[in-house]
């Protein structure tokens, strides 16, 4: 009877019900150190020719537009790779519910209270499992948020991102709690996670507010707007997020090894992919970076040594340099290797990972 009385009490200072509906939360636990040490940190990137640092979302938040991709690390990755991307400057991570929340929760707990003031956190919720109701869906989005605001010690995420479900009436009921958590100030923003335009046109048919960005997959040979979906949702006030510079679900040895990007590179003393990522800020993209190249679909790494502190620091040089109008010209016009831009949808959009996936099953 008590841990039912918490939860309704995390619940309710969490959401409203919908249109009546009963709701579910879970009481987060706080996250336990590991025992890694904050070792101060630089100061975040300066302003740099033809790509902002930082965007002004709806209400006056302020985003950096690189981020910290902990896609893939377990607990101890993600609390190092936050705690040496931080040290190298960035100022934004991004992160999935579960391990990859419990390492920034550790890492958190090891920062200066000014520091941790400085960070900008985006985290994602959970697509709901196929057949769930609206009900509960919507009721889902607190019981994750309730959770998540728990392990991390925090009252508010920055930025919370919604995914989206082969059905239309839970996207829009999972919308409405995000616009409800808005509104309680549990999330300064709102935004959404591969999102096709058929999902598009699905939430905005019924949101009062609209989301903020898109989070889409962005590589070079896929064209500077592939499916036309950033012109649609930027002409819709939505900005492009952009993961994925180097390839999903695992790198792409096409990009890694392609003779314009190396050639280059080359040029100008930059690896491959980093090329590839200031592509991708340059295009008008916020941009999430994994660590290192070395990562696949559901791992990634973060290894104590030198290789991910090496990784994070080259990618934090991204607004040091920029492309010239030839060599864009050069690299939009690449149309290989091709990618879908919400390869992680659900199967309400078309040729998403899951999709095929289910027809080779």
């Amino acid at each position: 009877m008590l841990m039912a009385a918490l939860v309704a009490t995390a619940v309710s200072l969490i959401l409203p019900p919908l249109q009546a509906n009963r709701r579910a939360a879970i009481v987060g636990v706080a996250a336990l150190s590991s025992g890694c040490s904050w070792p101060g940190a630089v100061e975040a990137f300066a302003p740099a020719d033809k790509v902002a640092t930082s965007w002004a979302l709806p209400g006056g938040v302020v985003m950096p537009t690189l981020a910290l991709n902990t896609a893939g690390l377990d607990a101890e990755g993600s609390e190092r790779a936050l705690i040496e991307a931080y040290t190298a400057g960035f100022r934004h991570v991004d992160f999935h519910p579960g391990i990859e929340r419990d390492g920034v929760a550790r890492a958190l707990a090891s920062m200066p209270a000014a520091d941790r003031s400085r960070l900008f956190l985006t985290t994602k919720i959970r697509k709901p499992p196929v057949g769930t109701t609206p009900d509960a869906a919507y009721a889902l989005v607190g019981s994750q948020l309730a959770e998540d605001l728990g392990v991390l010690g925090v009252e508010r995420i920055d930025l919370l991102m919604l995914r989206d479900s082969p059905d239309c009436a839970v996207m829009q009921a999972q919308w409405q709690a995000m616009e409800a958590a808005l509104a309680a100030g549990r999330t300064r923003s709102v935004g959404v996670i591969n999102y096709c335009e058929a999902s598009l046109r699905c939430i905005l048919a019924s949101a009062k507010t609209l989301p903020a960005l898109n989070y889409i997959m962005q590589h070079v040979g896929m064209g500077v707007d592939a499916l036309g979906l950033r012109a649609f949702g930027e002409s819709r006030g939505l900005r492009t997020f952009a993961y994925g510079a180097v390839g999903e679900p695992g790198p792409s040895i096409e990009i890694l090894t392609n003779p314009s990007l190396r050639r280059i590179g080359r040029a100008r003393g930059r690896e491959t992919e980093e090329v590839a990522l200031r592509w991708a800020l340059q295009n008008g993209c916020a941009v999430s970076v994994r660590p290192t190249t070395d990562f696949g679909l559901g791992r990634s790494t973060c290894l104590a040594g030198a290789a991910c502190r090496a990784g994070l620091q080259q990618r934090a040089k991204a607004f040091e340099w920029s492309l010239t109008a030839a060599e864009m010209a050069e690299l939009d016009a690449l149309r290989s290797p091709p990618g879908n831009p919400t390869l992680f949808s659900s199967t309400f959009c078309p040729d998403s990972f899951f999709a095929q996936q289910q027809a080779k099953h």
